[in-house]
């Protein structure tokens, strides 16, 4: 089966994207792996900071090691690491991919808490794949009344910055701010997403690029901006809104069901169908 570092490099070879999915229980997991199954494409599970105080990074590893020998292509990804700390923590937890979310430091801080970041995975002896965030988009991903302060089109990542801090770093992957915001906006389209700025960030750095927030975000939108250097999409909102729903609906219909299995099969399947198409709209299907 290929590494991370090798699925990344050939999704973006063909102009395609992986899906990376949050979850903060073992329910969201099954759904993630179960459509990955179904469609027969990767896909990369998260957990950020928040969500590894609920589910502890040593289990996900675990159950996604055990879902990777029934032969579905699923990589662990520490989600949102704002430490040198944690982010040796989860490296050795054994995560395949690390985001260190420096996004709220001034330039040279996140360069230089990047760099120490890279220098400990590249010499953990793993091949982890060391992600860099630039350009602030919000830390929440839930529903939104407003746009979080701070974001703004002024405020989008600029290549000559996205070039200073590969430089500086030697990450491995970039998610720039280019109109995405985490989290959903209740009662607004969400903001534009800008491809001319993915491209020109994309030519300026020359790795692949990382879309955070895609949640809300029209397929058409999401579809451009791979074309020119998107190799991977997360999506959390929308997920964890789709598990509510599939939970819902579950007590609408059956209001006296008390079994867990049976209440919560719906929400699985809810997910599972709700993955599987993001799946195959980042891949090109």
């Amino acid at each position: 089966m290929r590494t991370l570092r090798e699925t990344i490099t050939d999704f973006r070879a063909a102009g395609q994207a992986i899906g990376h999915f949050n979850f903060s229980d073992s329910n969201q997991l099954r759904a993630i792996a179960e459509a990955a199954k179904e469609s027969g494409l990767p896909v990369i599970v998260g957990l950020s900071e928040g969500e590894r105080g609920y589910f502890h990074l040593s289990h996900a590893r675990a159950l996604v090691d055990i879902y990777r020998r029934e032969g579905v292509e699923i990589f662990l990804n520490a989600d949102h690491t704002y430490s040198v700390e944690k982010v040796q923590r989860a490296i050795s937890a054994g995560v395949d991919s690390v985001v260190v979310d420096g996004s709220k430091l001034p330039l040279e801080e996140n360069a230089l808490m990047l760099s120490a970041c890279v220098k400990y995975a590249r010499a953990s002896g793993r091949d982890v794949v060391m992600e860099g965030e630039l350009g602030y988009i919000g830390t929440s991903s839930k529903l939104l009344d407003a746009l979080p302060e701070g974001v703004s089109p002024e405020n989008l990542t600029t290549p000559e910055d996205a070039k200073h801090i590969l430089d500086a770093s030697g990450i491995d992957c970039l998610a720039p701010a280019v109109g995405n915001i985490h989290g959903m906006l209740k009662f607004a389209k969400e903001p534009r997403l800008h491809p001319e700025r993915v491209k020109e960030i994309a030519d300026a750095v020359g790795i692949p690029l990382v879309l955070h927030g895609a949640s809300g975000n029209t397929e058409e939108e999401i579809r451009e901006c791979i074309k020119v250097g998107v190799a991977i999409v997360h999506i959390n909102t929308e997920l964890r809104v789709a598990y509510r729903k599939g939970i819902e609906e579950s007590f609408k219909n059956n209001p006296d069901e008390v079994a867990p299995y049976k209440f919560l099969t719906p929400a699985v399947e809810s997910m599972k169908q709700f993955v599987a198409q993001k799946l195959r709209v980042f891949a090109g299907q």
